[in-house]
């Protein structure tokens, strides 16, 4: 079996990383997936709070505080970290100082970035940087958040794009949730399914909730190859 280190990655905030971390690590129960999942921000903590126990936490202000990940990684098969904004350069000097794909190999394990972009350019700046530190090391998944729109012109057109195709990079799309939606999950500190399940929302605000999970659902499964343990 090949295990998977799945990093939510981009150090550019608000680019919808917690979002697609809280989604996919339902996907993984829904899936009955085994994992563990790190969250990376203690101010915040959006993962940790919409998942509560299933969920520890990593400090990146301790030298050995990325550690953790690792020692997951040596006991389960999947393991999925929300990286904190403006965090990209603590993963960097770490990956150095441990010999990342030594490491990797150690563990028979494989590394993808999943990284959110949206229409600001500062979100795509952030993909050449991390491309041209890692290179072929780890996969990539570019998530095309659409939360403010469909199109994405400056990301369409650049050239980190053809350059993460030639590194065999695939894109998802995660669609616009519906604002008032995402205020009731976060009200409530609820994931999709387990509000969906307890009946207390509306039909038509369940089917809406239903709708844009099965979508979210078939854009992992379309990369699946890229985010979860395989067998070798």
């Amino acid at each position: 079996m090949i295990k998977r280190l799945d990093l939510i990655f981009n150090g550019k905030g608000g680019v919808g990383k917690s979002f697609f971390a809280v989604n996919f690590v339902q996907y993984l129960k829904d899936k009955g997936i085994k994992f563990v999942a790190c969250d990376c921000d203690n101010e915040n903590s959006t993962l940790k709070r919409f998942h509560g126990d299933d969920v520890q936490f990593l400090d990146l202000s301790h030298p050995r505080g990325l550690d953790a990940m690792i020692y997951a990684l040596e006991k389960t098969d999947l393991v999925v970290v929300d990286c904190r904004a403006a965090s990209t350069e603590v993963f960097f000097n770490y990956f150095d100082e441990i010999g990342l794909p030594s490491m990797l190999k150690g563990l028979s394990a494989a590394l993808t970035l999943v990284m959110p972009v949206n229409q600001e350019s500062d979100s795509i700046d952030q993909l050449q940087r991390i491309t041209d530190k890692l290179k072929n090391v780890c996969s990539y998944v570019v998530l095309r958040n659409t939360v403010h729109s469909n199109d994405f012109p400056i990301f369409d057109h650049s050239v980190i794009r053809k350059r993460l195709k030639e590194l065999g990079a695939k894109e998802i799309t995660m669609s616009k949730l519906q604002p008032w939606l995402v205020e009731e999950l976060s009200h409530n500190n609820l994931t999709i399914t387990p509000a969906v399940a307890d009946g207390h929302l509306h039909l038509l605000d369940r089917q809406r909730l239903q709708t844009w999970q099965r979508k979210f659902y078939v854009e992992i499964e379309s990369v699946a190859e890229l985010l979860l343990p395989a067998k070798s």
